[in-house]
């Protein structure tokens, strides 16, 4: 083929950088991947970001690591010593090292760590990773969903009994935008995040839908919006709690939702502070059961939680008042769990809020006027308000202030999209996964992550230093970059060191990465075939099935992480549970159910759909028996009352806690630190990777601190200027960019600053540098949310200063010790 006539073709895809996956259409010439640009023929395809368009760069980048490495020297060397090997020699030695370490401590001392589904592409082998840890009996992994995912997917399970916004890996609600009467977008910015929702974002502002944004700061969608909320960082639940207090008392609320699917008719003993049982009543009644006030006959009535089912209906259930019952006790005052709703929130005043999330009363009638006339509603929140330490509660005052909008699962709300049906390989039901010990974390927050096998960082660390609960001896990482995108990076470093044996997979060596004793190539998401069916934003996406090819072969012996997990599969002597290595058995295990066969998707590299049947409000379908399935919790309602949480110690309901480190908790610490420190993600890079790319680099060249120009001034700061950020914890340094829309009393850094980029003369940066870029040092990893363990990311209390003199980003290219 000559120069003037290049072999070229077109190979359709999607990008499984982040969470959006984006569908593409990749261009090869004489064999050389080129370029990747948008599929307008898919689902997710309206459009691609930067970092898709910077994906050769990526593939073809001069630092992938390429070959097996084993290190020869001890971890406090400078010098790790790194030698190749072969991936026999590699799989061995981890095997090895498993095995001993699960001898001598139980499998649970060897942990797994992943990076985020939401902003890599581990999620092309996340499955494959849990059927390891099952197969082989360890219930820790490593994660991030204390950061991302925990608020919006995993806490509001406690209100709805699923995610009230589906996260992707979690499943859950999604907003039906494409119908939405009123988005709100909380503490998410999808221009930045999920490109997806953004161009969707967009479709709907031009038919007349009605947008709120609750951000910190005025960017992507902000700026378009019918209401724009600045909150002071850390106080959305205060905002949620208010908000639902006008809409209660304007009578902006759902009452025939609230009454019928949710437990706000059942009384509340006001002796004991928990819901009266019909066992508890003077006159006896069924065990188990709860009891409610029918205005329709001035009486106590029963509710059947096993059955879903009020005595006599729930038409006539008394919301408000308060009731005196005949109890075992004498007669017992009551009021109906949604009185105490409602009281909760009239703290939440609008003279409240606006000392409190520095929001006028103004602002906040005309959003909650929105909220309620613009139905029907939808929300997505992100790790704006997950970032702290109150995020549980702070998720669940804004997902029971979502429902009383009455939208959840109706055409235009968050709904429960249909999926294609498809086959389980996480391995639960493997001899060793009915024998886990619970994981580490557990038993100081049972309701946190670790219920669902996720270890908080903070917490495998002390696993690792002071063997509590238990020790943990191993680490075996699949491209979670721990001490850049975690708080206590010091300690998380004294941590991987002290291990007896760490193996580690990623693109990049990265500070993490280099305190392994073994450190595998890992194929990108170009360079290998993955599996996804449904691609969750909408009805239409979800019936998409895609089987996505290899757009080039990987570097060097690079594998994907599957094959990875395969290959250690089988030197464990577990290779039967993992389809003898064959990857493409597992693949049509996945796909059975759908009736679609591995080879039409090979075909049929666009993808095929499988037509799917949209129901609405499937908390009113009945099941065999007749009753209805209500929602997926205790009392079969969504719970503005959680006995789960008084049972455990915490509040039945979701009240606001004033971030820790904020000027009204220590004001004693205000007069040196007088600002709030809180911190965003960047348009250019997805967390703590890719600043290596030139393309992308040469559009920020070095980490921001964004501040008010009247904030600077009165510091002395010019636009660029290198700065001082320090916390009562620690600082880091960045330069300056000023936003007039920014409230003068907070800055916005940005964290995952390392990497150097070669082409641009950009040096590696120390990340253990206390005058450094490492915005994670400025965290107290001390304070955390005591239900989900989140360290408090987004609310800090700082001081911003020039930087006198001479400073450069750059620092010695050993980054590891």
């Amino acid at each position: 083929m000559s120069a003037e006539s290049p072999n070229v073709r077109q190979v359709q895809g999607y990008c499984s950088l982040c969470i959006a996956r984006c569908g593409t259409v990749a261009t090869v010439t004489d064999g050389r991947f080129a370029r990747l640009d948008p599929d307008p023929t898919h689902p997710t395809g309206a459009a691609i970001c930067a970092k898709g368009r910077a994906a050769p760069e990526l593939v073809y980048h001069k630092d992938r690591l390429k070959r097996p490495l084993r290190r020869t020297r001890p971890k406090g060397d400078s010098d790790p010593g790194w030698e190749e090997i072969s991936w026999d020699a590699a799989f061995d030695q981890i095997a090895s090292a498993m095995r001993r370490i699960a001898e001598q401590h139980g499998p649970e001392a060897v942990a797994f760590s992943q990076s985020s589904p939401s902003t890599t592409a581990i999620a092309d082998s996340a499955a494959f990773v849990v059927r390891l840890m099952n197969a082989f009996g360890t219930p820790n992994m490593v994660s991030a969903l204390e950061l991302c995912g925990w608020g919006r997917g995993f806490a509001t399970r406690y209100v709805f009994g699923v995610g009230s916004v589906a996260t992707g890996s979690g499943g859950g609600a999604m907003a039906d935008i494409a119908e939405s009467g009123c988005l709100i977008l909380w503490g998410y910015n999808p221009s930045f995040t999920r490109i997806t929702h953004a161009t969707a974002t967009v479709a709907g502002l031009k038919r007349g839908m009605k947008l709120i944004v609750i951000d910190p700061r005025n960017v992507g969608l902000a700026n378009k919006a019918d209401v724009w909320l600045r909150v002071r960082p850390g106080t959305d639940g205060a905002l949620a709690l208010g908000l639902a207090n006008i809409m209660i008392e304007r009578g902006w609320y759902d009452e025939a939702f609230v009454r019928t699917w949710s437990n706000g008719p059942l009384l509340v003993r006001s002796d004991t502070d928990r819901l009266l049982r019909a066992d508890d009543l003077l006159y006896g009644g069924g065990a188990g059961q709860f009891v409610a006030w029918d205005s329709g006959s001035s009486r106590v009535v029963s509710y059947d939680a096993a059955v879903g089912r009020y005595e006599g209906g729930a038409a006539t259930l008394a919301l408000r008042g308060e009731y005196t019952v005949a109890t075992r006790d004498g007669p017992t005052a009551c009021r109906p769990v949604f009185d105490r709703y409602a009281a909760l929130c009239r703290k939440y005043s609008p003279e409240i809020i606006e000392s409190t999330c520095w929001i006028t009363r103004d602002q906040l009638q005309e959003a909650a006027r929105t909220i309620w006339h613009a139905r029907p509603v939808s929300y997505y929140a992100w790790s704006g308000h997950e970032h702290h330490a109150n995020s549980t509660e702070t998720a669940r005052a804004m997902a029971m202030l979502y429902a009383l909008t009455g939208s959840f699962d109706v055409a235009g709300g968050n709904m429960l999209f249909p999926a294609v049906p498809a086959g389980s390989i996480t391995g639960e039901n493997l001899p060793a996964a009915s024998q886990l010990a619970p994981a580490v974390g557990f038993a100081e927050r049972p309701l946190g992550p670790a219920r669902w096998n996720h270890v908080a960082p903070r917490d495998f660390y002390r696993a690792v230093l002071e063997s509590k609960p238990y020790p943990v001896r191993g680490l075996i990482g699949f491209g979670a970059n721990l001490l850049l995108a975690h708080g206590d990076p010091v300690r998380g470093r004294a941590a991987l060191a002290a291990l007896d044996f760490y193996a580690h997979a990623d693109l990049f060596m990265t500070p993490t990465a280099a305190l392994a004793d073994i450190v595998l190539p890992v194929a990108s998401c170009f360079e290998r075939e993955s599996l996804k069916i449904g691609f969750e934003i909408s009805a239409e996406a979800q019936s998409h099935v895609q089987l996505r090819q290899a757009i080039v072969a990987p570097p060097g012996e690079a594998r994907s992480d599957t094959d990875i997990v395969l290959g250690l599969a089988a030197r464990l002597g577990l290779g039967e549970h993992f389809w003898n290595g064959d990857v493409d058995a597992a693949y049509r295990q996945q796909l059975a159910p759908s009736g679609i066969t591995l080879d039409e998707l090979r075909a049929h590299p666009a993808g095929l759909r499988k037509p799917l049947i949209t129901r609405h409000a499937k908390h009113a379908a009945s099941d065999d028996s007749g009753n209805a399935l209500g929602f997926g919790t205790p009392s079969r309602k969504v719970e503005f009352w959680s006995e789960t949480f008084l049972d455990h110690g915490y509040s039945a309901m979701p009240d606001f806690v004033e971030p820790t480190m904020g000027p009204i908790a220590r004001p004693d610490l205000a007069a040196s630190f007088p600002l709030i420190l809180t911190c965003a993600k960047p348009s250019l890079f997805c967390q703590t990777q890719q600043r290596s790319l030139p393309s992308l680099r040469k559009r920020a060249l070095d980490p921001e601190i964004e501040l008010n120009p009247a904030t600077a001034s009165a510091r002395g700061i010019s636009n660029g200027d290198w700065v001082d950020v320090r916390t009562p914890a620690g600082g880091m340094r960045a330069r300056a960019r000023f936003s007039e829309k920014l409230d003068p009393r907070v800055v916005v850094g940005e964290h995952g600053w390392w990497q150097g980029c070669d082409e641009l003369g950009l040096g590696d940066c120390d990340p253990f540098d206390p005058n450094g870029t490492n915005f994670n040092l400025t965290i107290d990893a001390n304070v955390r949310d005591p239900v989900s363990g989140t360290p408090s990311h987004r609310s800090n209390l700082c001081e911003v200063r020039p930087v006198r003199g001479c400073f450069t980003s750059a620092a010695p290219d050993n980054i590891a010790e």
